[in-house]
Protein backbone atom coordinates (compact mmCIF):
# COMPACT_ATOMS: atom_id res chain seq x y z
CA UNK A 1 0.00 0.00 0.00
CA UNK A 2 1.53 3.53 -0.95
CA UNK A 3 2.13 6.04 1.67
CA UNK A 4 -0.61 8.97 1.93
CA UNK A 5 1.25 11.79 1.30
CA UNK A 6 -1.81 14.01 0.02
CA UNK A 7 -4.08 14.45 -2.71
CA UNK A 8 -2.17 16.59 -4.98
CA UNK A 9 0.79 14.41 -4.41
CA UNK A 10 -1.13 11.20 -5.44
CA UNK A 11 -2.26 12.97 -8.63
CA UNK A 12 1.12 13.80 -9.84
CA UNK A 13 2.50 10.32 -9.00
CA UNK A 14 -0.50 9.17 -10.97
CA UNK A 15 0.35 11.12 -14.27
CA UNK A 16 3.74 10.26 -13.90
CA UNK A 17 2.75 6.84 -14.45
CA UNK A 18 5.44 4.67 -15.96
CA UNK A 19 8.18 7.59 -15.24
CA UNK A 20 7.47 7.18 -11.21
CA UNK A 21 7.99 3.26 -11.59
CA UNK A 22 10.93 3.81 -13.28
CA UNK A 23 12.24 6.06 -10.27
CA UNK A 24 11.19 4.09 -7.45
CA UNK A 25 11.83 1.12 -9.02
CA UNK A 26 15.28 1.52 -10.40
CA UNK A 27 17.67 -1.78 -10.65
CA UNK A 28 19.95 1.14 -8.38
CA UNK A 29 16.72 1.25 -6.02
CA UNK A 30 16.38 -2.20 -5.93
CA UNK A 31 20.17 -3.21 -5.37
CA UNK A 32 19.46 -1.16 -2.03
CA UNK A 33 17.32 -3.84 -1.10
CA UNK A 34 18.87 -6.46 -2.02
CA UNK A 35 22.09 -6.23 -1.36
CA UNK A 36 23.53 -6.52 -4.02
CA UNK A 37 24.44 -2.57 -5.15
CA UNK A 38 28.23 -2.31 -5.44
CA UNK A 39 29.38 -0.81 -3.24
CA UNK A 40 31.43 1.32 -5.47
CA UNK A 41 27.74 2.74 -7.26
CA UNK A 42 27.03 3.55 -3.65
CA UNK A 43 29.26 5.60 -2.65
CA UNK A 44 29.43 7.74 -5.93
CA UNK A 45 26.05 7.99 -5.48
CA UNK A 46 26.25 8.92 -1.83
CA UNK A 47 29.05 11.67 -3.33
CA UNK A 48 26.76 12.84 -5.62
CA UNK A 49 23.61 12.86 -3.82
CA UNK A 50 25.82 15.37 -0.61
CA UNK A 51 26.56 18.00 -3.51
CA UNK A 52 22.83 17.55 -4.62
CA UNK A 53 21.48 18.27 -1.21
CA UNK A 54 23.31 21.38 -1.03
CA UNK A 55 21.71 22.90 -4.10
CA UNK A 56 18.29 21.05 -3.11
CA UNK A 57 18.55 22.96 0.69
CA UNK A 58 18.87 26.24 -1.30
CA UNK A 59 15.55 25.11 -3.46
CA UNK A 60 13.87 24.89 -0.02
CA UNK A 61 14.93 28.22 1.26
CA UNK A 62 14.13 29.70 -2.04
CA UNK A 63 10.80 28.48 -0.58
CA UNK A 64 10.46 30.38 2.24
CA UNK A 65 10.87 33.62 -0.41
CA UNK A 66 7.94 32.40 -2.16
CA UNK A 67 6.00 31.58 0.45
CA UNK A 68 2.52 33.43 0.69
CA UNK A 69 1.98 32.29 4.47
CA UNK A 70 3.34 31.38 7.94
CA UNK A 71 2.92 27.54 7.70
CA UNK A 72 4.30 27.31 4.47
CA UNK A 73 7.75 29.87 5.45
CA UNK A 74 7.78 27.09 8.49
CA UNK A 75 7.68 24.06 6.47
CA UNK A 76 10.16 25.23 4.02
CA UNK A 77 12.41 26.42 6.56
CA UNK A 78 11.87 22.75 8.60
CA UNK A 79 12.53 21.07 5.83
CA UNK A 80 16.30 22.67 5.15
CA UNK A 81 16.90 21.98 8.82
CA UNK A 82 15.90 18.32 7.77
CA UNK A 83 18.08 18.03 4.92
CA UNK A 84 21.13 20.09 6.18
CA UNK A 85 21.51 18.70 9.78
CA UNK A 86 19.78 15.39 9.77
CA UNK A 87 19.82 13.78 6.11
CA UNK A 88 23.55 15.12 5.26
CA UNK A 89 24.95 13.30 8.06
CA UNK A 90 24.44 9.53 6.89
CA UNK A 91 26.25 10.34 4.07
CA UNK A 92 29.17 12.13 6.07
CA UNK A 93 28.56 9.53 8.15
CA UNK A 94 29.08 6.51 5.70
CA UNK A 95 31.79 8.35 3.34
CA UNK A 96 33.59 8.87 6.41
CA UNK A 97 34.03 5.22 7.13
CA UNK A 98 35.59 5.31 3.95
CA UNK A 99 38.20 7.97 4.22
CA UNK A 100 36.40 10.58 2.61
CA UNK A 101 36.00 13.90 4.73
CA UNK A 102 33.16 16.48 4.62
CA UNK A 103 35.16 18.85 2.94
CA UNK A 104 35.79 16.32 0.17
CA UNK A 105 32.08 15.90 -0.44
CA UNK A 106 31.53 19.47 -0.41
CA UNK A 107 34.36 20.20 -2.99
CA UNK A 108 33.22 16.83 -5.21
CA UNK A 109 32.53 18.10 -9.01
CA UNK A 110 29.39 17.36 -9.77
CA UNK A 111 28.08 15.23 -12.40
CA UNK A 112 26.38 16.18 -15.85
CA UNK A 113 22.93 14.38 -14.04
CA UNK A 114 23.38 16.17 -11.04
CA UNK A 115 23.90 19.59 -12.42
CA UNK A 116 20.60 19.66 -15.02
CA UNK A 117 18.43 17.77 -12.25
CA UNK A 118 19.44 20.66 -9.33
CA UNK A 119 19.81 23.92 -12.03
CA UNK A 120 16.04 22.25 -13.06
CA UNK A 121 14.72 22.96 -9.80
CA UNK A 122 16.08 25.91 -9.09
CA UNK A 123 15.10 27.89 -12.02
CA UNK A 124 11.53 26.12 -11.56
CA UNK A 125 11.35 28.20 -8.24
CA UNK A 126 13.34 31.25 -9.91
CA UNK A 127 10.79 31.24 -13.11
CA UNK A 128 7.69 30.51 -11.79
CA UNK A 129 6.03 30.68 -8.17
CA UNK A 130 5.45 28.82 -5.32
CA UNK A 131 3.58 25.35 -7.29
CA UNK A 132 5.87 24.94 -9.76
CA UNK A 133 8.96 24.76 -7.19
CA UNK A 134 6.49 22.66 -5.14
CA UNK A 135 6.27 20.26 -8.04
CA UNK A 136 10.02 20.26 -8.70
CA UNK A 137 10.84 19.32 -5.18
CA UNK A 138 8.44 16.89 -4.96
CA UNK A 139 9.62 13.98 -6.46
CA UNK A 140 12.61 13.77 -4.49
CA UNK A 141 10.85 14.15 -1.06
CA UNK A 142 8.12 11.79 -1.23
CA UNK A 143 10.25 9.40 -3.77
CA UNK A 144 12.50 8.66 -1.19
CA UNK A 145 9.78 8.47 1.15
CA UNK A 146 7.83 6.23 -0.97
CA UNK A 147 11.23 4.25 -1.57
CA UNK A 148 12.15 3.83 2.12
CA UNK A 149 9.09 2.40 3.76
CA UNK A 150 8.38 0.28 0.61
CA UNK A 151 12.13 -1.44 1.02
CA UNK A 152 12.12 -1.49 5.02
CA UNK A 153 9.14 -4.34 4.33
CA UNK A 154 10.98 -6.45 1.45
CA UNK A 155 14.98 -5.92 1.96
CA UNK A 156 17.28 -8.92 3.29
CA UNK A 157 18.11 -9.27 6.03
CA UNK A 158 22.10 -8.68 5.54
CA UNK A 159 21.47 -5.37 3.32
CA UNK A 160 24.93 -3.04 3.87
CA UNK A 161 22.11 -0.59 3.23
CA UNK A 162 20.10 -0.83 6.00
CA UNK A 163 21.05 2.24 7.50
CA UNK A 164 20.20 4.01 4.24
CA UNK A 165 16.80 2.55 3.95
CA UNK A 166 15.94 3.12 7.65
CA UNK A 167 16.98 6.92 7.18
CA UNK A 168 13.72 7.19 4.80
CA UNK A 169 11.19 4.63 6.04
CA UNK A 170 11.98 6.53 9.89
CA UNK A 171 8.88 7.99 11.18
CA UNK A 172 10.62 11.59 11.75
CA UNK A 173 10.93 11.39 7.97
CA UNK A 174 7.75 10.26 7.08
CA UNK A 175 6.31 12.99 9.11
CA UNK A 176 8.44 15.59 6.55
CA UNK A 177 6.42 14.00 3.63
CA UNK A 178 3.17 14.16 5.20
CA UNK A 179 3.82 17.83 6.45
CA UNK A 180 4.74 18.83 3.03
CA UNK A 181 2.16 16.82 1.24
CA UNK A 182 -0.33 18.41 2.97
CA UNK A 183 1.11 21.80 2.82
CA UNK A 184 0.78 21.74 -1.00
CA UNK A 185 -2.70 20.56 -0.78
CA UNK A 186 -3.13 23.82 1.14
CA UNK A 187 -0.77 26.12 -1.52
CA UNK A 188 -3.15 24.51 -3.92
CA UNK A 189 -6.70 25.20 -2.88
CA UNK A 190 -5.43 29.04 -1.72
CA UNK A 191 -3.53 30.07 -5.30
CA UNK A 192 -5.83 27.94 -8.34
CA UNK A 193 -8.62 25.78 -6.37
CA UNK A 194 -9.61 22.98 -7.55
CA UNK A 195 -6.37 21.11 -9.32
CA UNK A 196 -8.31 19.31 -11.60
CA UNK A 197 -10.30 22.10 -13.13
CA UNK A 198 -7.22 24.60 -13.10
CA UNK A 199 -5.67 25.46 -16.29
CA UNK A 200 -2.30 25.70 -14.76
CA UNK A 201 -2.65 21.54 -14.06
CA UNK A 202 -0.73 20.34 -16.90
CA UNK A 203 2.00 22.66 -16.70
CA UNK A 204 2.76 21.73 -12.76
CA UNK A 205 2.01 18.23 -13.90
CA UNK A 206 4.90 18.86 -16.67
CA UNK A 207 7.15 20.20 -14.09
CA UNK A 208 6.72 16.85 -12.00
CA UNK A 209 7.31 14.32 -14.60
CA UNK A 210 10.58 16.33 -15.44
CA UNK A 211 11.83 15.94 -12.44
CA UNK A 212 10.60 12.27 -11.63
CA UNK A 213 13.03 12.16 -14.88
CA UNK A 214 15.94 13.29 -13.72
CA UNK A 215 15.55 11.47 -10.54
CA UNK A 216 15.87 8.54 -12.65
CA UNK A 217 19.02 9.71 -14.48
CA UNK A 218 20.49 10.38 -11.18
CA UNK A 219 19.82 6.85 -10.40
CA UNK A 220 21.74 5.82 -13.84
CA UNK A 221 24.18 8.08 -12.71
CA UNK A 222 25.16 6.22 -9.57
CA UNK A 223 25.25 2.71 -11.17
CA UNK A 224 26.94 3.97 -14.03
CA UNK A 225 29.66 5.16 -11.23
CA UNK A 226 30.82 1.76 -9.99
Amino acid sequence: MLPDYGKTFARWRAGAAGQWHDYTRHPFVEGLGAGTLPRTAFLHYLIQDYVFLTHFSRAWSLGVVKSETLEEMKICAGTVNALVNHEMQLHVKTCAAEGIDEDSLFAATEAVENLAYTRYVMDAGLQGDFLDLMAALAPCVMGYGEIGVRLKGSKSSDTPYADWIATYADPEYQAVCTSVGAMIDTAVARRIGDLAHAPRASGLQDRFNMATKLEVGFWQMGLNGQ
